[in-house]
């Protein structure tokens, strides 16, 4: 059977704020959630390490990450493909 193999890792999308050290980016992931005791809706946000091997994503691009092993202390995502580039200002 040659079926398609959904994977069973998260994936995310988020925008790249900082590209400064070799083959890692910090991403950034805001999600919108509401409030368990208000019910107002709040903006929540966090920040991954992914690796990025050949340092192709910039400050500013829209990415999807994915959870792999640990690849170090604090990276385990794995930068996996350009959804926006950049707008230059």
């Amino acid at each position: 059977m040659t079926e398609a193999k959904t994977s069973l890792k998260r994936t995310l999308i988020g925008k790249v704020v900082s590209d400064k050290r070799s083959k890692t980016v910090t991403v950034l992931i805001e999600r919108r959630v509401k409030h368990e005791l208000y019910g107002k809706i709040v903006g929540k946000s966090s920040k991954y390490h992914a690796h990025d091997e050949k340092g192709e994503f910039k400050l500013g691009d829209v990415i999807e990450i994915t959870e792999s092993r640990p690849i170090s202390k604090t990276k385990n995502w794995v930068a996996t493909r350009l959804v926006q580039k950049a707008s230059l200002v």
